[in-house]
């Protein structure tokens, strides 16, 4: 696998690569379809505009988060755009079985040749009772044990190289390399390159020990973001996938026009972390909604120690804020997401951070 299909240049002024985490928010007032039709219209822009990849979630049981599915959503999204990657950030391994994780992300790199991600990640992306509807066992803990497991499993199907004499030697995952061997078949030189997702340092070690790329969630756990990159390029050992380490970090960033607005936008993404945190889950409220709501003296302490994580303000101390956190990090990438409700704020707050550095409009 070519390190291009990971490593990416630069664009405008900006110190890395530059990328989208999409998580298909759904907020009052709004329905499911708006926002996936808003992820087709920032994707569009993404592309337009020089981020270099496009990234969405896993999560489940969120009304707020619309993003259950990412390879169903990616397939749209592939329909919709030409050249951006596109990828999961992530899909979470212990949630499938890995021969369809497999098939999906081949079924993907089939439609769009050469521009598919696969991330993964071992945290259920829910709740423990959903969770245990999904991999239909109350044995959780099992499924992120046996994460290095799976991922070898995973591998080996993308890789089509089961060893004589294992059970799965005779199964393959169509689409995929198969096909190449078959009488008359001819196969893509592409396969999803692999990362691993994380906000602890398990994931961490794990990719550097395997010589794969590393993507950290701080957008929710900046406190570990230092010592897992520094655990991450530590346990790095050169592989056929990178001869050195590629981190990126996801991060809340929000642009307005003036700064003011920008608190009062993330402020929402806030309240609805703490409606999820106490079990109370539901759609991302409106700024309306948040300025009517009465935040007791914990929550404004939550809110305000969560948003202290969130670059936010006009476009110039965006870029700022950026710029010191790619500084103290030494990420090699940025991911960015957008937290706020409104959609037109959200696009908005893309062009205005391509804008502040500079980047192409393609």
């Amino acid at each position: 696998m070519a390190a291009d299909e990971i490593r990416a240049e630069a664009q405008g002024s900006a110190p890395v690569p530059l990328s989208v985490l999409d998580l298909v928010m759904v907020s009052s007032g709004r329905t499911a379809t708006d926002a996936l039709r808003t992820s087709v219209k920032l994707a569009r822009l993404a592309e337009s505009r020089g981020f270099h990849r496009y990234w969405v979630a896993e999560h489940h049981s969120m009304p707020g988060v619309a993003s259950s599915s990412p390879a169903v959503i990616l397939a749209h999204l592939a329909a919709h755009t030409e050249r951006v990657r596109l990828g999961s950030g992530g899909v979470m391994l212990p949630n499938h079985a890995p021969l369809v994780i497999a098939e999906q992300f081949g079924t993907l790199e089939a439609m769009a040749p050469g521009r598919i991600d696969l991330g993964l990640g071992r945290a259920p992306g829910t709740d423990g009772a959903t969770a245990a509807a999904l991999r239909r066992t109350d044995h959780l803990n099992e499924g992120a044990d046996d994460f290095p497991e799976q991922l070898a499993e995973l591998t080996r199907f993308l890789d089509d190289d089961f060893p004589d004499g294992h059970p799965y030697r005779r199964i393959h995952a169509i689409p995929g390399p198969i096909q190449a061997t078959t009488p008359g078949g001819v196969q893509s030189p592409h396969r999803p390159p692999i990362w691993l997702l994380g906000s602890s340092g398990f994931s961490a070690r794990l990719a550097g020990m395997l010589g794969l790329p590393f993507a950290f969630a701080h957008h929710f756990s900046a406190r570990n973001t230092v010592p897992a990159l520094d655990l991450y390029r530590e346990s790095f050992r050169p592989s056929a996938v990178l001869d050195r380490p590629y981190a990126l970090i996801g991060v809340s960033a929000l642009a307005t026009d003036e700064e003011k607005e920008a608190r009062r936008q993330v402020l929402s993404g806030a309240l609805s972390m703490i409606r999820l945190r106490t079990g109370r889950p539901g759609l991302i409220p409106t700024p309306e909604e948040t300025e009517a709501y009465e935040f007791s003296a914990l929550e404004r302490e939550f809110a305000d120690s969560w948003l202290a994580d969130v670059v936010h303000g006009t476009p110039d101390e965006v870029r700022a804020g950026l710029d010191d956190l790619q500084k103290r990090t030494g990420a090699d990438e940025l991911m960015i997401t957008s937290n706020a409700p409104g959609m037109e704020v959200r696009l908005r707050s893309f062009e205005l951070i391509a804008d502040a550095y500079g980047l192409p409009t393609v």
